[in-house]
């Protein structure tokens, strides 16, 4: 599968850049939150996308070359749970994508559980002016742990990497998409959210109100919040106040102020959401 691999990689560099172009494009004619649109927003964008850069650029050269050993040896062993039957190529990849979504919505979910993740995680939750650039805002930290456990998961499994890709393609535009500062017509959101995350759950998501931030923890399909219970909708998504109050402070957005932030004390309150630990924690 070389040549398929190649074209999943190039179709995933492509589409992640024309899809952030697409919904820049849809901020700027029809923003929804009005009042995050001004002459900061290119300077926040250029913020949000060097710390993106970096984090690519890490993957790309350290974590891409060692998934793929991982897929390769797991696939000549016969490895993983989607190796104990014969499967047809495509119910392979559609049960590799599912099970790696899982894996997504759990592994997002640790990080509001537990305060030692969601002191890496928090600085994706504290941009106040969350637009499609904050699906690039991520601490490197947080990148290399989800990045490290891609290994043993990738065995556990049995997924070959062409797979991962192709769910990496298909994860990311619609997490730059449920990012973007846009709204849908309430029908057409309603309709897709049946499927898949959408703008208006995750607004909800990245509220500062905790049984709000305490749900939508889904990235690609939203099926997994309904079956967990972590499904949650708002009719006044415009009331919904972005970021965290502890890190409202001048220089906490630029990216110095970043990469500190996960050495800064957690709030004496448990931060703005977790599953009831009372010393931490949030998404």
């Amino acid at each position: 599968m070389p040549a398929l691999l190649d074209l999943l990689k190039g179709a995933q560099a492509v589409g992640a850049v024309g899809v952030l172009a697409l919904l820049l494009l849809a901020e700027t004619l029809h923003p929804f939150f009005d009042a995050l649109r001004g002459r900061h927003r290119a300077a926040h964008a250029a913020r949000n996308l060097a710390l993106g850069a970096v984090n690519g650029a890490f993957v790309a050269f350290v974590f891409a070359g060692v998934w793929g050993v991982a897929a390769g040896w797991a696939e000549a062993r016969g490895v993983g749970l989607l190796a104990l039957a014969p499967l047809p190529t495509w119910l392979h990849a559609v049960l590799a994508i599912l099970l790696l979504d899982a894996w997504t919505y759990a592994w997002h979910r640790l990080n509001h559980r537990l305060p030692v993740l969601w002191r890496l995680h928090r600085v994706h939750h504290a941009d106040a002016a969350m637009d499609v650039t904050t699906a690039h805002r991520f601490h490197i930290g947080e990148i290399v742990l989800s990045s490290l456990l891609r290994v043993p998961l990738i065995v556990v499994l049995g997924a070959h990497l062409w797979e991962l890709v192709l769910y990496e393609t298909l994860m990311f535009a619609v997490v730059q998409f449920h990012h973007a500062d846009v709204a849908l017509p309430p029908r057409l959101d309603r309709a897709l959210r049946a499927a898949v995350v959408t703008p208006a759950l995750h607004k909800v998501h990245h509220s500062r109100e905790r049984t709000d931030t305490d749900s939508n923890y889904s990235a690609l399909f939203s099926w997994w919040d309904r079956l967990f219970g972590s499904f949650r909708t708002r009719a006044d998504l415009a009331a919904i106040r972005l970021g965290l109050d502890e890190f409202d402070r001048p220089g906490d957005d630029t990216v110095a102020g970043m990469v500190r932030m996960p050495f800064a004390p957690l709030h004496p309150s448990g931060d703005a959401a977790g599953d009831g630990l009372g010393d931490g924690s949030g998404r």
